[in-house]
């Protein structure tokens, strides 16, 4: 499988809504990213974000609220 670097130097990231208050478990996501939704941990952003397809982010959204991801 080919692998490609995707430049998140200029993303502009926010606080996922389903993040919770105090700290212990947050996300966020970047938007404007053709084609593809980077997410990292809030408390972690070091490390490398997950880039997730953009046509499996609104079905992996839909996944988490159903709790079918033991989220």
């Amino acid at each position: 499988m080919a692998s490609r670097h995707i430049d998140l130097s200029a993303a502009c990231w926010r606080k996922s809504s389903y993040s919770n208050t105090d700290g212990g478990v947050c996300v966020e996501v970047a938007d404007g990213v053709p084609g593809v939704v980077p997410v990292r941990d809030t408390k972690d952003r070091g490390r490398p974000a997950v880039i997730v397809a953009a046509g499996a982010w609104a079905p992996f959204v839909q996944a988490l609220k159903a709790g079918a991801l033991g989220g």
